[in-house]
């Protein structure tokens, strides 16, 4: 059986923990979550589920990361793996930025800190059919 992932990244473990609760949650069955606490430890988390058949089908990062900002990365995702889902999570980004990523089709959706459950899910679901979902 394929494994099904959604990858979180964020260089704030404290934030990791609560998303994967609550996706926990949100999905009890079938769904695995990976963190990655930088846009660099998450191209390796990728490539190696990659190599082992996963399908990874949402990407949540954060917007202020060391090395590189979240829009930035999610941009390169899209290149590299277009159909995986793409969201942005802010606690304090430029506006400007965030219209740059959705415009430019690098998220699908952008949550602000502190998220709600309800908005998490919506968010994965639309991701998850693409631009417009």
């Amino acid at each position: 059986m394929t494994q099904t992932v959604i990858l979180l990244v964020d260089d704030e473990k404290t934030v990791l923990d609560s998303l994967s609760a609550q996706l926990g949650q949100l999905y009890p069955e079938g769904v695995e979550c990976e963190a990655a606490e930088s846009a660099a430890e998450a191209w390796e988390v990728l490539e190696e589920l990659d190599a082992d058949g996963a399908t990874v089908i949402v990407v949540v990062s954060d917007w202020l990361m060391p090395g590189q900002r979240g829009d930035e990365f999610l941009a390169r995702v899209r290149d590299r793996y277009p159909t995986i889902g793409r969201i942005l999570l802010t606690g304090h980004a430029d506006p400007a930025a965030l219209e740059r990523a959705r415009t430019e089709g690098a998220v699908h959706r952008v949550l602000f800190k502190p998220w709600r459950a309800d908005d998490l899910r919506d968010a994965i679901e639309q991701s998850m059919r693409g631009p417009g979902g």
